[in-house]
C-alpha cells in the first residue's frame, strides 16, 4: 500500500505548527540524515522536499489547499510510486502533475520558485530529483592595515542554515589583501539537493584604514609635509614604507606644493601577480608657519623686499 503520509508527517510536525517548529524538525532530521553524515540520503531527500514547500508561507497555503481534497500523499518517496503516480479527484484534475509542479518550484498553478531555497537551480525549472548544488554563504572579517600588508589567518566559525550546525574554518588572508577582497573556499557552504555539491563559503576582507597609508590596489600613497625653507632650499628626508623600512627622498631645490614622486616595488604585495609588488607614491605638502618670530618676520620682510620676481604675471594679463 502506498505511503499516504504528508508533509506534515515526514517532518513530525502538526498541521498548525509554526514556522520555527518546522524549522526545529527540519533541522533535526537533516542533521540525522545527511549523506555527509553516514545519514539516510532518501530521507534526507524526503525531510528537504517537506521543508521546501512549508517553510514558505505561500506554498504552505497552496499545499493545504490541495490537501483538503484528500488523496495527496506528500513526498511519496521509498518507490511506492513517486512522479509516475497518478492521483485523481473527482473532478477530473490531473493531481500528479499538480502536485509535481509544487515539488519542482513551478507551483500548483505556476510562478513559483524553490531551487532559491538550495541554490544551484534556474527559475522555474523543475528540480525533480536531479542533483542541485547547494548555496553560497557569506562572510566578513575585519583586519587591520598592517595585516593586509603582511597577510594574517583568522580562524573563524559560521552555521550552515539548512541544518543549523556549526563550522570552523582557518580564513588565510593574503599579503597584499584589499578592502572589498573576496577568498573562495570551495565546498565550504550550503550543503546541496538529491545529492548534489555543496556550495563554496565567500569570506570577504574589510580593511581598516591606515593613519598615513592610503590603499589604489597595490599602489600606496602618502602625503608628506616639508617645510616651505625645504621647499625652496631642497631636503633630504627620511620617508618610511609599508614594509617598515625606510627610503630616502632627495627633495630638490624649488619644490613645490603638491609634487608627487615614486619608487617602485615599495607598495604592496599584488595578490593578483606572485611576487609582484605596487609603487610608493609621496605627495610633498608644503607647511607655510603660522607664527613667526620677530627674527623670522623680519628676515622674511628682508628676502620679500629684495625678490623681483612676477609670481602672478599669469594672473595680471587678465587684469584692466
Amino acid at each position: 500500500m502506498a505511503d499516504k503520509r504528508n508533509y506534515y508527517d515526514i517532518l513530525g510536525v502538526k498541521r498548525d505548527a509554526t514556522d520555527d517548529e518546522i524549522k526545529r524538525a527540519f533541522r533535526k532530521l537533516a542533521a540525522k540524515y545527511h549523506p555527509d553524515a553516514g545519514g539516510d540520503e532518501q530521507k534526507f531527500k524526503e525531510v528537504s522536499e517537506a521543508y521546501t514547500v512549508l517553510s514558505d508561507a505561500q506554498k504552505r497555503r497552496e499545499y493545504d489547499q490541495l490537501l483538503m481534497f484528500g488523496g495527496i500523499p506528500g513526498a511519496d518517496f521509498g518507490g511506492s510510486g513517486g512522479r509516475n503516480r497518478t492521483y485523481t479527484y473527482t473532478g477530473g484534475a490531473d493531481w500528479s502533475e499538480i502536485f509535481d509542479n509544487i515539488r519542482s518550484g513551478d507551483g500548483a498553478f505556476g510562478g513559483f520558485d524553490f531551487s532559491s531555497i538550495f541554490g544551484g537551480g534556474q527559475p522555474g525549472a523543475r528540480q525533480n530529483n536531479r542533483p542541485a548544488r547547494g548555496s553560497d554563504l557569506t562572510m566578513t572579517i575585519e583586519i587591520s592595515a598592517d595585516e593586509a600588508f603582511t597577510g594574517a589567518q583568522r580562524k573563524v566559525s559560521y552555521t550552515i542554515p539548512s541544518t543549523g550546525e556549526k563550522q570552523s574554518l582557518n580564513v588565510k588572508v593574503p599579503a597584499g589583501a584589499v578592502d572589498g577582497g573576496k577568498l573562495r573556499y570551495r565546498n565550504r557552504g550550503e550543503y546541496g539537493a538529491n545529492g548534489g555539491a555543496r556550495g563554496d563559503l565567500v569570506v570577504t576582507t574589510k580593511v581598516a584604514e591606515h593613519p598615513l597609508f592610503k590603499r589604489d590596489g597595490a599602489d600606496v600613497r602618502m602625503e608628506l609635509p616639508i617645510s616651505v625653507y625645504e621647499a625652496a632650499l631642497g631636503a633630504a628626508v627620511d620617508v618610511p614604507t609599508p614594509d617598515g623600512t625606510e627610503v630616502r627622498l632627495k627633495v630638490p631645490a624649488g619644490t613645490q606644493d603638491g609634487k608627487t614622486f615614486r619608487f617602485r616595488d615599495l607598495g604592496a604585495p599584488d595578490v593578483k601577480h606572485r611576487g609582484a609588488r605596487g609603487a610608493l607614491y609621496v605627495t610633498v605638502r608644503v607647511q607655510v608657519p603660522t607664527h613667526l618670530s620677530a627674527k623670522e618676520r623680519e628676515s622674511l620682510e628682508a628676502l620679500r623686499s629684495g625678490d623681483q620676481r612676477n609670481y602672478r604675471k599669469d594672473v595680471e594679463r587678465y587684469g584692466s
